[in-house]
């Protein structure tokens, strides 16, 4: 990393203003997963530690951005956060009105601010409405564009350090993420972001070979980018998942009902040829379960790559599970980003897990790269197993594109 972290930086007697990402999942005020807490942590106790005070801030969910919304509270958030520390965390009710409690603050003492999507500055998004004129709709843009500044600038005065360790969003250009940074005069990463950022560069630009990439949910649309980036830089590439089914009807193949985007099929041949000039293995399903309906109740039956008329394709079959796992075995490095079916039903659950079984048997570099991964590979009781394991699917996806994460980019350089 050429970016700046929590070590670079002279926090004692300091306020420090630290992004986290705490959008947990949170059910009548109590918290069903707190991994993104627990992840956040080390820096936050790094902090406190070095005798700074510290304002904490975060999303949570998709708030209408037009105040307050009780089921969006980071005050659970706030009271379960002080359980595992192990000390008070105060919690200022509004984000841009917290001055008073930001100022009551003492060395080793936390605040953790009420969400910041409260605000719709925060995303600085403008939604065109139908009766919106181009012209209107540009005004309205720039409007809040400064707005979002004013944001940042409020947020930024309630610190002397920003730390950004929320990498889930850090491919938002927010004002707690990016924006924040243009009113700080220093600017880090915190361990999270650092490890996040260490182990996604290393895999992709600097992998130890072989590099095996897995590829699998929806849809090829939600993954045209890395799909072509990883062809780049990758030995073997793995497909699975709903997006396996545009792949094999771009080769010819019968799908039935089976989850597949017709637009997409010149691409897929394309990344299909690209794969082969370049030499790289490009590993298709060779059987799949199939499905009467999408139902855990369903009549299933394996079949080849031609999926009956009426049925669709929900896993892929014991062949393709054994095939992936042989490629798999001879890793060094792995990335990891999709299921390989419908695994939140037990009847289509087999691909996902054998594939996640061989990723932990392989003695590889693994890296599972978030969302429905991650569900994954702790579902199956094997996430020890695994390297490093990400908090931001988002993020990961488009580090894997090879963009540029605001987040990131807005940080002092070293």
């Amino acid at each position: 990393m050429n970016k700046k972290t929590l070590k670079d930086a002279e926090l004692g007697g300091k306020r420090v203003i630290m992004r986290v990402d705490f959008n947990v999942p949170i059910k009548d005020g109590v918290i069903s997963d707190d991994t993104r807490v627990q992840a956040a942590l080390p820096s936050i106790r790094y902090v406190l530690g070095k005798g700074a005070s510290l304002v904490l801030m975060s999303h949570l969910g998709r708030p209408k951005g037009k105040g307050y919304e009780a089921e969006f509270s980071l005050k659970p958030v706030a009271d379960h956060l002080a359980k595992v520390l192990g000390q008070p965390v105060a919690f200022a009710a509004d984000c841009l009105a917290a001055d008073t409690d930001v100022a009551a603050l003492k060395p080793g003492q936390v605040l953790l601010l009420e969400n910041t999507r409260f605000y719709k500055e925060e995303e600085g998004k403008v939604k065109k409405t139908d009766d919106m004129t181009e012209e209107q709709y540009k005004e309205k843009k720039a409007a809040l564009k400064e707005k979002q500044k004013a944001m940042a600038q409020k947020l930024a005065s309630y610190g002397e350090i920003f730390v950004n360790d929320a990498f889930g969003s850090a491919h938002r250009a927010h004002a707690s993420t990016a924006v924040i940074c243009k009113y700080l005069g220093t600017s880090v990463a915190g361990f999270l972001m650092e490890k996040e950022i260490q182990y996604l560069g290393n895999a992709v630009n600097s992998p130890v070979r072989p590099f095996v990439a897995i590829l699998g949910g929806a849809k090829v649309s939600d993954k045209l980018a890395v799909v072509n980036n990883l062809l780049d830089k990758v030995d073997t590439l793995i497909i699975g998942g709903g997006m396996a089914y545009t792949f094999l009807k771009a080769q010819g193949h019968d799908v039935g009902n089976s989850l597949c985007e017709l637009d997409q099929l010149d691409y897929a041949n394309q990344m299909i040829a690209k794969a082969k000039a370049n030499g790289k293995k490009l590993l298709l399903p060779v059987d799949n379960v199939a499905a009467d309906k999408f139902d855990a109740a369903a009549a299933t039956k394996v079949v080849g790559n031609d999926i009956p008329a009426g049925w669709m394709a929900l896993d892929i079959g014991p062949k393709t599970i054994a095939a992936y796992a042989a490629a798999i075995q001879g890793a060094k490095t792995v990335v990891w980003n999709g299921p390989m079916g419908c695994f939140e039903m037990k009847p289509f659950a087999a691909g996902t897990f054998g594939v996640c079984q061989a990723v932990a048997d392989s003695g590889s570099t693994s890296i599972i790269g978030g969302g429905d991964s991650v569900s994954a590979v702790n579902k199956s009781g094997l996430a020890a197993k695994m390297t490093h394991i990400s908090t931001g699917g988002g993020a990961s996806l488009e580090f894997l594109e090879g963009k540029e994460l605001p987040g990131v980019a807005a940080l002092s350089d070293k």
